[in-house]
C-alpha cells in the first residue's frame, strides 16, 4: 500500500498530512497509529487528513500517534492551511473540522487559525461530575475547559521544578477526566507571556501545541492572570493566541515543510480502498 503524505512542523510540534479529496477514506484510528509509530512508521505527533467538503476546501479529520482521534489540532490545522493556501495562491482559506468552519489567513510569513470558541461547562470538557471549571477539586487548584480536546492547566511559581514525566501522566488519566486530558504547567512571565511544558494526551510531551496553547491561555485569562492577546512560548518555540473572553480564539505562529514522501507498508485488508470486509 502506497500513501503520499507530507511531514510539517510548528516550532518542533510535528504532524502529517494526507490528502484523500477525491479518493475513498480508509484511514482508522488502527492505521493511524502504524502510521504514527517512529520506528516502524511516519512518526508524528498528528495526523491530518483532508477528504471532501461541500462548504470548505476541505475537510479535516486528526488522529494522535496512538490511534485516538481530536477534534481539533492548532498546528496542524496551520499547516494544512499552509499547503492549501501555497496550492491556490491565496493569502486565505477556509476548512472544516469537528468544530465547525474555521477562517485561516497568511501574513508576515505566518498562519494564524480560527480555534473555534472554548467550551468550559464542566459536561462540555467533559469532566465527569457537576464542578467549576475554573478551580478544579485537585492539588494545585488546575482549571479546565475544552478546544474540541480537554485542557487542565496548572499555575506554577517555578515550571523547572515539576516533573512532567510523573507530573503529567498522573493528571491525564485521573476519574474526573472521562476522556482523559492535555496537562498543562504554566509560568506566568508577565501578563502577556507565559512558559508552557505540555503533557499531550495520547502523546506524552511534545515541543509544543496549538491547541494546548490556546487551552493554556484561555484558562489563564478567565482567571484574571492574562491579558487577551498572550505569547506562549513552549520548548520548541513561541506562539501568539488572541481571545477575547466571548467569541473563538485565534492561533498566530509558524509552520515548515519538513519533507514529501511516500509511506509503503502493509496493512491489514479492512484498509485496503473498496475492501469492505
Amino acid at each position: 500500500m502506497e500513501i503520499p503524505f507530507l511531514k510539517m512542523h510548528a516550532n518542533g510540534d510535528d504532524f502529517a498530512i494526507v490528502d484523500l479529496r477525491g479518493q475513498e477514506n480508509f484511514i482508522d484510528g488502527m492505521l493511524a497509529r502504524q502510521l504514527g509509530d517512529r520506528n516502524r512508521g511516519i512518526g508524528f505527533n498528528q495526523l491530518a487528513m483532508l477528504s471532501d467538503c461541500d462548504d470548505a476546501v476541505a475537510r479535516l479529520t486528526f488522529w494522535n500517534a496512538d490511534g485516538s482521534t481530536l477534534d481539533t489540532c492548532g498546528s496542524a490545522t496551520r499547516g494544512v492551511a499552509w499547503k492549501l493556501m501555497r496550492g491556490a495562491g491565496s493569502s486565505s482559506v477556509v476548512v472544516k473540522t469537528n468544530r465547525g468552519l474555521l477562517t485561516c489567513l497568511e501574513e508576515n510569513d505566518l498562519i494564524s487559525v480560527e480555534m473555534g470558541v472554548p467550551l468550559t461547562e464542566w459536561q462540555d470538557v467533559p469532566i465527569s461530575e457537576d464542578i467549576d471549571t475554573l478551580t478544579l477539586p485537585l492539588p494545585g487548584t488546575p482549571s479546565a475547559c475544552s478546544m474540541g480536546n480537554p485542557h487542565c492547566t496548572f499555575f506554577v511559581d517555578n515550571l523547572e521544578e515539576i516533573d512532567l514525566e510523573v507530573f503529567g501522566p498522573k493528571f491525564e488519566t485521573h476519574l474526573l477526566f472521562p476522556l482523559k486530558t492535555n496537562v498543562h504547567v504554566v509560568q506566568i512571565i508577565d501578563r502577556a507571556r507565559i512558559r508552557l511544558r505540555i503533557w499531550e494526551r495520547g502523546g506524552g510531551i511534545p515541543l509544543g501545541s496549538g491547541s494546548c496553547s490556546c487551552g493554556a491561555v484561555v484558562n489563564g485569562i478567565r482567571r484574571g492572570l492574562l491579558e487577551n492577546a498572550v505569547q506562549v512560548e513552549c520548548d520548541g518555540g513561541k506562539v501568539t493566541v488572541r481571545w477575547d473572553g466571548i467569541g473563538s480564539v485565534f492561533l498566530t505562529g509558524p509552520v515548515e515543510p519538513s519533507f514529501e514522501a511516500i509511506w509503503v507498508g502493509v496493512i491489514g485488508p479492512k484498509h485496503i480502498p473498496g475492501n469492505r470486509k
